[in-house]
C-alpha cells in the first residue's frame, strides 16, 4: 500500500527551537550510540546533546539529521551512504545520527512517521528532507541541492556567513549573486506564503522562461498546494475506484512529495494508457507538471519520458 504521508519538512520549516536558546548552550559532545561516530563530520545524538550538536551547530554548518532504527533494514543500508556522502564534503556539513528507539522525544518533535528519515536542519530550521532509502547518486544529487541552498543564502545573507577559521582561506563566490525574485521565492517559502512564491517564480520565468531552478520552484509550490488541503487517508480510499482520476493525481502528488519519483511516474502513465480523450489530456499535463520538479538531465525524468512517448503513440 503506498504511504502518503507528508513529510514535514516539505510543508514550512519545522522550528527546532529558538535561536537564542541554541546559540546560549553549552558545546557539547553526545555520548556515543551503538553504531560510534566515525568522525568528528559524524555524531551521535541525544535527547540531551540535541541542542548542542544539530540546533547549534546548524547555525554556522548545514547539519543531516539521519533519524534511524535498529528495527529498521533500511537504517542499515542508508546510514552507510549518509556518512560517505557528508564526508566527501570535507567538513562543510555534519551528519548527526539518532536513535529514534532510544530519543524517541526528538522523533516525536520532529513528527517523524517512518525511519529512516533524513532532515536536512539549517539555521535551526529543518529545510529539506527525505523519507526512504535512496541510492547514493541520488542522495548526492540531493545534498548538492542542500549545500546549493546554503550558498545562495549566504550570498542574500552576507553577514550571517561564519568567519573563516585561523589560517582558513575563504571559499571564493560560487558564482553570480542569486537572482532577486528566486530569493525572493525561497524566502516566501520559509515564511510559509506559498502564492508569494508562486509570484516571484514566475516573475523570473516571464524574464528567463529556460531558467530551470525556477521551474523546478514553481513544480514544487504548485505541489504544495495542490496537496495541502488533501486527506492522504481519504487519497488512498478513493483510490479503490479506478474512474477518480483526481485521486489518481493526488496520490502521485503526495509520492513525488515524499521521493518516491519513479513511483509517481508510473501512476501517472498508467493511467495515461487507460484513458482518451480530454481525461488523457488532463492526465498528460498533469504529468508534464511533474517533470518540471525534477532536473532535465535526472535518470528518472529520461526513464518516464521514454515510457510516457511509447505510452501515447
Amino acid at each position: 500500500m503506498a504511504d502518503f504521508s507528508r513529510p514535514g519538512s516539505l510543508y514550512g520549516a519545522v522550528d527546532l527551537g529558538a535561536r537564542k536558546q541554541a546559540l546560549e548552550a553549552q558545546a557539547r559532545r553526545g555520548a556515543a550510540g551503538p553504531q560510534g561516530a566515525a568522525s568528528a563530520d559524524v555524531v551521535d545524538v541525544t535527547e540531551e546533546s540535541f541542542t548542542a550538536e544539530v540546533v547549534e551547530r546548524s547555525m554556522s554548518v548545514p547539519v543531516v539529521l539521519d533519524l534511524w532504527s535498529p528495527r529498521a533494514p533500511g537504517s542499515a543500508q542508508l546510514s552507510p551512504v549518509l556518512e560517505k556522502v557528508v564526508g566527501d564534503l570535507g567538513g562543510r556539513a555534519v551528519l548527526a545520527k539518532v536513535n529514534v528507539d532510544a530519543s524517541p522525544q526528538v522523533a516525536q518533535a520532529l513528527r517523524v512517521q517512518a525511519v529512516p528519515t533524513v532532515l536536512a536542519i539549517f539555521q535551526g530550521q529543518a529545510v529539506t528532507g527525505f523519507q526512504q532509502v535512496l541510492p547514493e547518486q541520488e542522495v548526492r544529487r540531493w545534498l548538492d541541492e542542500l549545500m546549493g541552498a546554503v550558498e545562495q543564502f549566504y550570498q542574500a545573507n552576507p553577514d550571517a556567513r561564519p568567519p573563516a577559521e585561523p589560517g582558513e582561506q575563504e571559499e571564493a563566490p560560487a558564482g553570480p549573486p542569486a537572482d532577486p525574485d528566486m530569493v525572493a521565492a525561497e524566502q516566501a517559502i520559509e515564511a510559509g506564503d506559498l502564492d508569494a512564491a508562486e509570484q516571484a517564480y514566475q516573475r523570473l520565468l516571464a524574464r528567463a522562461p529556460g531558467d530551470e531552478d525556477a521551474k523546478m520552484g514553481l513544480a514544487g509550490v504548485g505541489l504544495i498546494k495542490r496537496t495541502e488541503a488533501a486527506d492522504p487517508d481519504d487519497v488512498q480510499r478513493r483510490l479503490q475506484d479506478p474512474a477518480d482520476l483526481d485521486a489518481q493525481l493526488l496520490a502521485a502528488d503526495f509520492e513525488m512529495l515524499s521521493g518516491q519519483v519513479d513511483e509517481a511516474f508510473a501512476r501517472v502513465i498508467g493511467v495515461v494508457k487507460r484513458t482518451s480523450g480530454d481525461d488523457r489530456d488532463k492526465v498528460r499535463k498533469h504529468l508534464l507538471g511533474l517533470f518540471d520538479a525534477l532536473p532535465a538531465d535526472d535518470p528518472s525524468l529520461v526513464k518516464a519520458r521514454r515510457a510516457l512517448a511509447s505510452a501515447l503513440f
